[in-house]
């Protein structure tokens, strides 16, 4: 058995000579702000942290650590919920200080390091009315997010994050720089794109851009919660021949405390149906008629906007260090059964902080081939990502139970689940997320550059 915080100390030395970036060690200063994760019930303590200025510091991090025999967690953003960035006594790789963007307007193409932020991103790609579609919160890490799909405001419209890839610069396990493409490595860039951190640590990406905005037709209308079944039915139906433009999320919740919300409606149970039209404003108000006009909103705030206000939008619902838990799952339908279930337990919400998504599949992520990637479920209809939040380990114990229960409860409906969406659930789960096909093929993949599992602090993917 080897003794991690021993051979972390010895790393520790060796890596000082020649890291451009930062070696941060327990004794530390900036040792308890650098080992946190965004979700705030991880509290892990690794025994050294490596904080990489550039590709050279990443190889030889990875070189020491794999020689040493170290556990190694990889951190991009700290966004995985179940805390996959962060490990005791091992090394953590933290890619943080990696954030250099470059875009090109007329190729239409952006490179960025892997310790970009989806917000870093948007700024730089909106500054010429182009976008990647990635997430929808600007805090997630870029490289997480990629590398296990990527959903987000503009999926319909342009597909998953991976389906703007165009190629990726990526360390092995033994430390080497390989590249992979659709001429380079076609296996490695197939696995990779749904795969996520299983075969290297990629240091860059390149993308295709998209044109979006700069103004979109975008935000949330609200309900009391009580209108839930009759909107939810009302929005199974609409959704039924949206354009493809057009990206909605349902919210439960309990209405937060927030400028942009009326002092009367904070706290109150309510339904929500946030929009996004990647279209003409002009466009997207007529598409979105029926939908402000449906019951009695008792707020609307989908309105022409700036993206990247759009964008931030969902920022101070999932601030960092609050307590998070998650259990997602796909579904094919909004059945009545499924809609009864979901109203039954949002009317349950007690943590005015609690809040969960509903996301609408389909589009331009179902029209690229089952087996053009690694990700799976390109056909599911709708995503359940069902998360439970309080602001300390207070509470944080009966949110989890409700979100155990409720996942339970859809249980005979679940067609699936979205790799980025897993705690830590076990392999089982990681072969439900890809299909028995895809993960016997991506077991193969593991095998040829990761036979020793290096990298297994992820959702894993063990060698064949």
């Amino acid at each position: 058995m080897i003794d991690q915080t021993k051979v972390a100390a010895e790393v520790a030395a060796e890596l000082a000579a020649g890291f451009r970036g930062e070696v941060i060690r327990p004794d530390d200063a900036s040792y308890p702000e650098h080992r946190k994760v965004w979700n705030g019930s991880i509290d892990r303590r690794p025994g050294l942290i490596a904080r990489c200025a550039g590709v050279a510091d990443v190889m030889a991090a990875v070189k020491v650590a794999n020689r040493a025999g170290l556990l190694a967690a990889v951190r991009g953003g700290g966004h995985s919920f179940p805390g996959l960035s962060v490990c005791d006594d091992g090394l953590v790789i933290d890619l943080s200080l990696m954030k250099g963007i470059r875009v090109d307007p007329d190729g239409r193409t952006a490179r960025a390091q892997a310790g970009v932020l989806l917000g870093d991103l948007d700024r730089e790609t909106q500054a010429f009315g182009l976008a990647v579609p990635a997430g929808i919160v600007t805090h997630t890490g870029l490289a997480g997010l990629t590398l296990g799909g990527g959903i987000g405001w503009l999926q319909r419209k342009y597909g998953l994050t991976i389906d703007q890839l165009l190629s990726v610069d990526l360390i092995t396990a033994n430390g080497e720089f390989v590249k992979a493409s659709e001429k380079e490595n076609t296996d490695l860039f197939w696995g990779i794109r749904g795969g996520g951190g299983n075969f290297g640590i990629v240091t860059e990406f390149e993308f295709r851009l998209n044109p979006l905005g700069p103004i979109v037709l975008a935000g949330p209308i609200f309900w009391p919660m009580e209108e839930s079944p009759r909107l939810l039915r009302f929005y199974r139906d609409w959704i039924a021949s949206a354009p493809d433009e057009l990206m909605t999320i349902v919210l439960h919740r309990k209405a937060p405390s927030l400028p942009f919300i009326p002092q009367e409606l904070r706290g109150k149970p309510v339904v929500s149906v946030v929009c996004c039209y990647a279209g003409a404003v002009e466009e997207g108000e007529k598409v979105l008629q029926p939908l402000k006009s449906f019951g009695s909103p008792v707020l609307d705030l989908c309105l022409p906007k700036p993206f990247l206000v759009h964008q931030a939008m969902f920022d101070p619902s999932f601030e960092s260090g609050w307590w998070y838990y998650y259990r997602s799952c796909e579904v094919t339908e909004l059945s009545d059964e499924v809609i009864d279930i979901t109203v039954d337990y949002s009317m349950r919400i007690k943590s005015p902080i609690t809040t969960y998504p509903i996301w609408q599949m389909g589009g331009a992520v179902a029209r690229v081939g089952e087996d053009e990637t690694a990700f799976n479920g390109r056909g599911s209809a709708f995503t359940f990502n069902i998360g439970g939040t309080a602001e300390t380990e207070e509470g944080f114990a009966e949110e989890r139970q409700w979100v155990r229960d409720f996942w339970t409860a859809l249980s005979p409906h679940h067609a699936g689940v979205y790799v980025n969406f897993l705690m830590d659930e076990g392999d089982e789960r990681v072969r439900e997320a890809y299909g028995p096909r895809k993960y016997d093929r991506l077991k193969a993949l593991k095998r040829k550059y990761d036979p020793d599992n290096f990298f297994r602090l992820n959702q894993n993917i063990r060698p064949a």
